[in-house]
């Protein structure tokens, strides 16, 4: 740890060891290497406990080469179940998780990842610590979760999930991403299950609600009862993960952004940068280490302008998928919502493959619109203007 007598410096400091800061600290520390980059974590690990995932065919396979030595597991396919469909894919499905981020980035940083640091004060080139120590700079990049907006309308994915150890082995050979044969409570509700080893699942209860309260307890039961009715008997509950996501709905990203601390460089959640439905921030997060680590100069106007102007292109790019979320949340009863999934997964592999990587083409688009519509057609109507989710005012 670095003497208190006087201002740290480095050529950049990272708020917040989550995903997003981990991932440019890799980036900047393989392409730049004579950089100081300092990261900076509140808890006593990096990244939290977390499992981040992702299929294959989400990021391009220069992406996929450097988050290489952070995959922990590996699948050839997944299995979707709903109450009248069931279908396994063939999409690779990958997982990483926080213990093995914790652990690249720590041997690649050094002593410059500090964990159990809090920070009291960020500005563009310089950070405040609670000890009184200040960190001097060229950039400065926050990356401390989500920034809460009135400009950004939002639905919630909740969950909590658990590392099951299991009395027998499971049978499981491959994901299921979403089970939806499960009683519908609180928002559309699916069950989420990772086969770890022949013993070992990682089970999560999954709600799409229109508040982001979370009642811990009573998912982490119904983890067991899922459990319990799947024939598995649980001899250890080895770890717990929980969080809430947001789900965009709509809103006017210009305006999110003049709120944001001037220039300041802000990434990950608290930049926008998630796919709209699913809430998964790995593929935008691994975009973003690679346009930041590439820029000319690493300085916190650079990269504010940086991430600023992808942020804003994104948002806009993924109009339709905040129409789509719209028609799940506003459209339908919440118990009802599970039939636009159950819809959806009757389309073909590419372009599932395709929405799950927010590329949708114009074809996808008319595609996923035509038939027998899931919603009633006059709520589905009225979900179609942005604004209609900020009450008919303005986005």
């Amino acid at each position: 740890m670095e003497s208190a007598s006087a201002a740290l410096r480095a050529d950049v400091v990272l708020v917040g060891g989550g995903l997003a800061n981990s991932l440019i600290a890799l980036r900047l520390k393989a392409l730049r290497p004579g950089l100081r980059v300092l990261l900076l974590e509140r808890e006593p690990t990096i990244g939290g406990e977390h499992t981040w995932c992702h299929f294959e065919t989400d990021v391009d396979a220069a992406i996929g080469g450097w988050l290489r030595p952070l995959i922990v597991h590996r699948w050839t396919g997944y299995e979707v179940r709903f109450p009248a469909h069931r279908r396994s894919l063939p999409t690779p499905y990958l997982a990483i998780t926080s213990k093995r981020l914790h652990e690249v980035v720590s041997r690649v940083l050094g002593p410059d990842a500090w964990t159990g640091i809090a920070v009291v004060d960020v500005n563009p080139h310089q950070v405040t610590l609670a000890d009184g120590r200040r960190i001097v700079a060229g950039a400065v990049i926050d990356g401390r979760g989500a920034r809460r907006s009135k400009r950004l309308a939002l639905g919630w994915q909740k969950f909590v999930g658990q590392d099951l150890r299991l009395s027998a082995p499971h049978g499981l050979a491959a994901p299921i991403i979403m089970d939806a044969t499960v009683p519908q409570t609180d928002g559309y509700r699916f069950v989420y299950v990772l086969p770890l080893d022949a013993h070992r699942l990682l089970i999560e209860d999954t709600r799409y609600s229109d508040g982001p309260g979370l009642d811990r307890a009573s998912l982490g039961a119904a983890i067991a009862d899922y459990a319990k009715a799947q024939g598995w008997t649980i001899e250890a509950v080895e770890r717990e993960e929980h969080g809430v996501l947001p789900i965009a709905l709509g809103g006017d990203i210009d305006a999110y952004w003049q709120e944001a601390r001037p220039q300041v460089a802000e990434v990950g959640l608290r930049a926008a940068l998630f796919q709209p439905t699913t809430g998964y921030s790995l593929p935008d997060a691994a975009r973003l280490a690679d346009r930041i680590a590439a820029l000319p100069r690493i300085t916190s106007a650079s990269v504010r302008a940086c991430v600023e102007a992808h942020s804003k292109a994104t948002w806009r790019k993924r109009r339709f998928l905040r129409l789509l979320n719209r028609m799940l949340f506003r459209a339908c009863a919440p118990e009802e919502r599970y039939r636009v999934l159950e819809r959806f997964y009757r389309l073909s592999v590419p372009l599932i493959q395709r929405f799950y990587a927010a590329r949708l083409t114009w074809r996808d688009k008319a595609r996923v619109l035509i038939g027998k519509p899931p919603v009633p057609i006059g709520a589905a109507m009225k979900c179609i203007s942005e604004s209609s989710v900020f009450g008919g005012q303005d986005a």
